[in-house]
């Protein structure tokens, strides 16, 4: 009995063709890495650094008076009076609605000739087609300083001096590379079959454009939107260079030129502000976005 029992509690053999089950090894999926202690130190050591200049922004405005000459490292008496004044300042509105014309229509024009350029250096055939883009973001190499002052003899001759119009079309110099390069990605990644298609249903290339392409490279054009927008926005060195009133400048502009209610009062309080209202704008399309601008900026870079 001992010896059948013990027959019958030995496995038995696998049947042919049969492989005993084996648990497979789990994979760790991408984005599941664990990092090491220390880079984890370096991640939030890189996100102190960056986010301490903005945080002492916002201590700063929201103090005042005697409060300003000291470094605390939180308002003993925090108070929004800084805030108050600005929205109350007729000038700081003004150049707000500076700001935003400028921002959108040089965003505007620079999307509308750069989706055509992009087009043509995406599906066109034609030589030297990276020679010619090489070309085109070398504009952007170019310092806004070194072409600030003919730019400034140039628009008093013609009148373009301290208007609107003559911000626009120094940042949609610079814009229009930005956004050509952008787009040129993504219309790279879209399969040229489907325009093929749309010609064999009898439409014209301009169709096929505007119908097919255009409708797909919709995520493009967002994230080059965003970009566009955000650097003229924050573009300061021509825009005090061609202005010298209120009518004209920008925000950037405007607040460098605060004063305080006396000669010996310091505008510390509202400049800072100031500049956290409109930088608190970008920093939420910043984040809203953000996988929308990675995206775009690296597009292209897998695929020719």
């Amino acid at each position: 009995m001992s010896t059948l029992t013990a027959q019958r509690t030995t496995a038995a053999p696998a049947a042919p063709g049969r492989s005993p089950k084996r648990r497979a090894p789990k994979r760790r999926l991408r984005g599941e890495a664990k990092l090491h202690p220390v880079v984890w130190v370096f991640v939030f050591a890189v996100m102190g650094f960056s986010l301490i200049p903005f945080y002492w922004l916002v201590n700063t405005s929201l103090k005042q008076g005697v409060s300003l000459s000291k470094g605390e490292l939180f308002p003993s008496q925090p108070t929004f009076e800084n805030y108050l004044a600005v929205f109350q300042n007729p000038e700081f509105l003004l150049a707000l609605r500076n700001s935003v014309i400028i921002a959108v229509v040089t965003t505007t024009v620079a999307l509308v000739f750069a989706s055509f350029a992009a087009y043509a250096l995406a599906r066109l055939k034609m030589r030297r087609k990276a020679m010619i883009l090489t070309l085109i973001l070398s504009v952007t190499t170019f310092p806004a300083i070194a072409i600030a002052a003919p730019m400034f003899s140039i628009w008093r001759e013609i009148g373009l001096y301290d208007t609107l119009l003559g911000l626009i079309i120094p940042k949609l110099t610079f814009a229009l590379p930005l956004a050509i390069y952008t787009l040129t990605s993504f219309f790279k990644e879209i399969p040229r079959e489907l325009e093929e298609s749309a010609y064999m249903d009898g439409a014209t290339p301009f169709t096929a454009f505007r119908k097919v392409i255009l409708p797909l490279a919709v995520p493009g054009l967002a994230t080059t939107a965003i970009l566009v927008f955000i650097s003229v926005w924050n573009e300061f060195l021509l825009a005090v260079t061609l202005t010298t009133s209120p009518e004209a400048r920008p925000v950037p502009v405007a607040i460098a030129f605060f004063s305080g209610t006396s000669e010996f009062d310091q505008p510390l309080g509202t400049i800072s502000a100031a500049s956290v209202i409109i930088t608190v704008p970008l920093v939420i399309l910043v984040l809203v976005c953000q996988k929308r601008i990675v995206s775009g900026m690296t597009a292209g870079a897998v695929k020719g």
